[in-house]
């Protein structure tokens, strides 16, 4: 098995070096007539599945009007959309190697992945937080020590809490969700305490469950951290056509009415509201559009 996976890594990476070096997104596009949207199960409104192969949210929409922008440049008369759901763990694989031609799903973007793909302008900034059951009394980071603490394989949100001021002699347990959807049913199985990932995450997945007054989002804020749509690195013609919509939508007041549709009205399935307002740390990404990372953002 571990030969296999060995063998299966080796071929990803000589994949990724091979598209790498000649990224051409819209040239790949125009010849096939065909596109690759990365899309996310359960990535609260950014980005989820409606099942039998529906995907919807924010990112989706957002990636849906930049595609038909595309579209137009190329002046395709059809354009055929296909869907391929990552998780945290593969997407920048999937990108990197061209199954994956614009990822529209709640990547954070970070100086550490800047070397291996590049990002579109931000569209939302995230919060991380920390969600538990409502009848758990804990309110604060001091109230997970010695509790079971869930997070989503290959997010960095646990090393955040880790780093937090407010962490030192807190010492938890970690336990892993496959997906987001996964580490959530860790928390209201009770295998877990408390879920810590991207506050609209962590509102989605309470919005959808069957008793969202049983939980509540609590304590400090751990991260303020941008979240973009991804694409493959190098290739600055397909960059500025995506930034370009995009920019196009933030100026024209689409981009927050898109917001509103997903974090201030019902949304399927449940058709609950999230009642997540756009942060300033968001409305000031939409007012100058810009790429930069996480980091960018800590500096005080």
């Amino acid at each position: 098995m571990k030969k296999t996976m060995l063998v299966q890594a080796i071929a990803l990476a000589a994949a990724s070096v091979a598209f790498g070096a000649h990224a051409d997104t819209l040239k790949k596009i125009k010849d096939s007539g065909s596109v690759t949207m990365g899309v996310r199960e359960s990535s609260g409104a950014l980005s989820f599945t409606l099942g039998d192969g529906k995907y919807t949210g924010y990112h989706y929409e957002i990636c849906t009007r930049v595609l038909g922008d595309i579209q137009k440049q190329l002046g395709l008369a059809k354009l055929d959309v296909k869907y391929q759901p990552v998780t945290s763990q593969n997407r920048i694989p999937l990108v990197q190697n061209g199954t994956v031609d614009i990822e529209c799903g709640s990547t954070t973007n970070n100086a550490t992945r800047q070397k291996d793909v590049s990002f579109a302008v931000t569209t939302y900034v995230e919060e991380v937080r920390i969600a538990v059951k409502a009848n758990s009394g804990i309110t604060s980071i001091a109230q997970l020590n010695g509790k079971k603490v869930a997070t989503t394989t290959g997010t960095t949100s646990v090393q955040l809490l880790r780093k937090h001021e407010r962490a030192g002699g807190v010492n938890f347990d970690e336990v892993f969700g496959k997906d987001h959807a996964d580490s959530f049913l860790l928390l209201e199985s009770g295998r877990a305490d408390a879920f810590v990932m991207d506050g609209q995450i962590l509102a989605g997945n309470i919005a959808k469950s069957k008793n969202p007054a049983d939980f509540k989002i609590v304590g400090e804020v751990l991260s303020v951290e941008p979240i973009a749509i991804m694409i493959r690195k190098d290739d600055p013609a397909f960059k500025k056509a995506v930034d370009d919509s995009i920019i196009a939508m933030m100026k024209s007041g689409e981009i927050a009415k898109l917001y509103d549709k997903w974090f201030m009205q019902p949304i399927p399935p449940a058709n609950t509201k999230l009642n997540l307002p756009a942060s300033e740390a968001t409305k000031a990404a939409w007012a100058s559009p810009n790429d930069k990372p996480v980091e960018e953002y800590m500096k005080k």
